[in-house]
């Protein structure tokens, strides 16, 4: 979220983050019947109508300006309030973020399967940015990047939001150095290492990325570290980080990550499955930090539980 604002030069919210939780961003349409801005609300949030109001009693929600809106506040067509959501109720995710580095400017973390970075869909509280903000009592804590929800291992977080451009600058400007470890198929005929370059393309509203023709835009170092029967473990080094894109590129070798759910072929696993995670861990990330100019290198604790092989019995 921290990032769409930094591109798009949005305001910051006129709420606080509250409870771990950013507040929710309404635009109001370019037209309609409603007189009034909480015209509007009641009819766009018409289940939750007895909380929208306390919550309008209590000044909880607010426009822009951080005005709180009432009664008379007139409809203006295309322009935002901002109010805290109640999360719907959340499974746990069974498993645990540890802490790996803290000072005054960074936090790093070992995020672990299944566990996504930042609230989206249906996991908002069960997310490494909100349980961290409310472990640590850190209200403004950002995620410099973001990790799939199904990969593991070191996530970076700025603590200071006057900072967070600069370490954000850091990753957009590819002067961050990450390394990944997987886990796949053994190939004897594969010639590694190699660096493999595409054009990936995401389409809006589809969950899987395909390469295409035309001007590549994401690269990957690919290294065979050791092998045991039909399976692997590669280290994989991007220089660019678009969506899947290690992924992509092992799938694109004939090569898929180890229980990948996406590819080849998606797969209908239920999101309470965490039986087979994707045997894919962030390892290591490196980079000279732009507040403090020291050196710094965070590495991943976790392993991929393919690897080594399980002898036979």
């Amino acid at each position: 979220m921290a990032r769409r604002q930094e591109r798009t030069g949005r305001r910051p919210a006129p709420l606080p983050v509250r409870d771990g939780l950013n507040p929710s961003r309404v635009r109001l349409p370019e037209s309609g019947p409603w007189a009034t801005t909480l015209d509007y609300l009641l009819a766009r949030f018409h289940v939750e109508r007895v909380r929208l109001l306390e919550k309008v009693a209590e000044s909880e929600v607010v426009d822009d300006d951080g005005v709180p809106v009432d009664e008379l506040m007139p409809f203006r067509p295309n322009s935002f309030v901002y109010l805290y959501r109640d999360p719907a109720p959340e499974p746990r995710i069974p498993f645990e973020v540890d802490l790996l580095f803290r000072d005054e400017h960074i936090l790093a973390a070992d995020k672990p399967h299944f566990l996504s970075s930042l609230p989206n869909g249906s996991y908002i509280v069960e997310s490494a940015v909100v349980r961290l903000r409310r472990q640590f009592d850190l209200p403004d804590l950002s995620p410099m990047h973001r990790l799939d929800r199904i990969t593991a291992g070191v996530l970076l977080f700025s603590l200071v939001p006057a900072e967070r451009g600069a370490y954000q600058t850091l990753f957009a400007r590819r002067e961050v150095r990450k390394s990944y470890r997987a886990v796949a198929r053994h190939d004897p005929d594969l010639e590694l290492p190699r660096t493999v370059r595409s054009r990936i393309i995401k389409d809006r509203g589809t969950p899987t990325a395909y390469e295409t023709d035309g001007e590549p835009n994401s690269e990957t170092r690919i290294e065979m570290l050791g092998a045991s029967g039909d399976r692997a473990l590669y280290r994989l080094d991007p220089t660019t980080g678009k969506t899947h894109q290690i992924r992509v590129h092992m799938n694109s070798l004939g090569i898929p990550i180890l229980n990948d759910p996406f590819y080849p072929r998606m797969l209908d696993i239920p999101h309470d499955d965490y039986s087979r995670p994707l045997q894919l861990l962030a390892a290591s990330i490196e980079f000279t930090d732009p507040v403090t100019g020291q050196e710094r290198s965070f590495s991943s604790r976790r392993r991929l539980q393919s690897w080594p092989p399980l002898a036979p019995t």
